[in-house]
């Protein structure tokens, strides 16, 4: 996992079209719908940032294009999946996260809530 360090910390697009990313293989405009549902509407992004983002993590090789079967449009479709390595870069921003959440809580006097 050294080797990926580098990677981190993401940018919000790369961040958000990892994690859109880490349940299955989706299509852009799948990709664009998901980050809308995973943040509530609060984050979109447009079709030039999400492509110009894909050909950043292809040639990094933290995504790659799939073969589709689909016929008709979804033939023409471009699918995305996470590599090995998208994965692992992935898991280590959520545990770099997960720290800074961690550090803001006791630093703002958050407390746990009673289970």
């Amino acid at each position: 996992m050294k080797d990926l360090d580098r990677f981190v910390p993401l940018s919000p697009a790369a961040l958000h079209i990892l994690l859109s990313l880490a349940g299955e293989e989706r299509h852009g405009y799948g990709i664009m719908q998901e980050i809308a549902r995973q943040s509530g509407g609060r984050y979109k992004l447009g079709p030039g940032t999400l492509y110009d983002n894909l050909q950043k993590l292809m040639k990094e090789r933290l995504v790659e294009e799939t073969k589709n079967a689909g016929t008709g449009i979804e033939a023409r479709r471009r699918y995305y999946k996470l590599t090995k390595a998208g994965k692992g870069v992935l898991s280590l921003e959520v545990a770099r996260l997960e720290a800074a959440i961690r550090e803001a809580k006791l630093r703002l006097g958050f407390q746990r809530s009673p289970a």
